[in-house]
């Protein structure tokens, strides 16, 4: 029996690889003689640049940039010997770096992402792929374009500070000292939503409070967005602010879609070619994928969702195995996933699930793969429309 196993990374808990591996221990529990093939998996949010280097066998760089609250930080990203790079964004960036009691969404900054791309510049890099997740700001990419040369005025012809707040007092943009050599690079954004920049679907709405935003500070970071928009489209002659995508890790994506010309992706996709998914696929009996919390949001980019498409289209049932169902988690059976389960065995604190995560994977892995060798089932359930 072949199984082939590709989730996703479970959130400040384990990595891709690590679930990977505990439910593979499950599955070898029930029939050790199975041939397993692992994949680890991501969406362009965090954990992708793990992936993308086991892949690709990519070489993992390091620097040190501006973290979101602009201290100093080791980040790293990845160049793939191709003449390509991968920066994650959530390695300068991320919310996980920041302490809750220390996140401040109205001066978080994108600056580092800016420096990590000056650094694959530096290698020799024409060709970035920016994986878009798990931000700590909310700046609409005013920081990475500050950092890679763009010059942001305020009405008094000062600098205008770092931070999504900030940028109400925009007044002018000049670009005559962006960096020449993103002229001769093409860029790829690796992403997980479809939020516009702003309004009730924006970055400031639907994530700033995951950051830490009040519902006073969500508007006035929605404004400061809209109004960078703006003055953006005046200096560039186009608008991307309802682009899909735009809104993604605090408005990065509409930064390097404006400036940068980036072509978006779903992230899944993307870690998909570089791992092979879908040829190892060919031949599996069974897929098994998994996330830290599974609902609606899934169906839009996420890793299971991405998984399970594959393997739908190659007739092949899958499991998901999540720290978490939430709602409508159901309309991932329509999908391709054949049967979710959350890994608690009963009521316990998120502490403790974190905690002993690898030995619960490993425990829903044995059970869910003897229900399925009970049933004798080797084709997917069909989902009544």
């Amino acid at each position: 029996m072949r199984v082939l196993i590709a989730p996703d990374s479970f959130k400040e808990s384990l990595s891709a690889l690590e679930v990977a591996n505990a439910i593979a221990a499950g599955v070898r529990d029930v029939l050790p003689g199975a041939d397993i093939i692992c994949i680890p998996m991501a969406d362009g949010g965090e954990g992708s640049l793990d992936a993308v280097i086991a892949a690709s066998s990519g070489e993992r760089r390091y620097a040190t940039v501006k973290n979101a609250n602009g201290e100093p930080c080791q980040a790293d990203w990845a160049w793939l010997g191709d003449g390509s790079a991968f920066v994650e964004i959530a390695t300068a960036a991320g919310l996980e770096q920041i302490p809750a009691q220390m996140r401040d969404p109205l001066k978080a900054t994108s600056f580092g992402v800016g420096q990590l791309i000056l650094q694959a510049l530096d290698a020799g890099a024409r060709h970035i792929t920016v994986g878009l997740g798990g931000s700590a700001c909310n700046d609409g990419g005013a920081g990475m374009l500050q950092a890679l040369g763009v010059e942001l005025f305020d009405a008094r012809g000062q600098a205008l500070a770092l931070g999504g707040a900030a940028l109400q007092h925009l007044s002018a943009v000049r670009l005559g000292a962006l960096d020449a050599r993103l002229r001769e690079t093409t860029f790829e954004i690796a992403m997980d939503v479809n939020n516009p920049l702003c309004g009730p679907f924006g970055a400031s709405a639907v994530f700033g409070p995951q950051k830490g935003a009040s519902p006073d500070q969500v508007r006035q970071l929605d404004a400061a967005l809209a109004h960078f928009a703006q003055v953006c489209a005046g200096v560039l002659g186009k608008d991307e602010q309802n682009t899909p995508g735009a809104g993604a890790a605090g408005g990065l994506g509409f930064a390097i879609k404006a400036f940068l010309n980036a072509a978006f992706r779903p992230g899944v996709e993307i870690l998909a070619e570089l791992s092979g998914l879908p040829q190892a696929m060919r031949g599996a009996d069974l897929v098994y994928t998994g996330e830290g919390r599974m609902d609606a949001q899934t169906l839009h980019g996420k890793t299971p969702a991405g998984v399970a498409a594959y393997a739908k289209a190659q007739g092949i049932p899958v499991i998901a195995i999540v720290g978490s169902l939430g709602d409508g988690y159901e309309a991932l059976y329509k999908a391709g996933i054949t049967a979710a389960f959350s890994l608690a065995p009963g009521p316990i604190t998120l502490a403790l699930a974190c905690q002993d995560a690898p030995q619960y994977l490993r425990q829903r892995a044995g059970d869910t793969l003897r229900v399925w060798l009970a049933g004798g089932v080797s084709k997917p359930v069909a989902e009544s429309s």
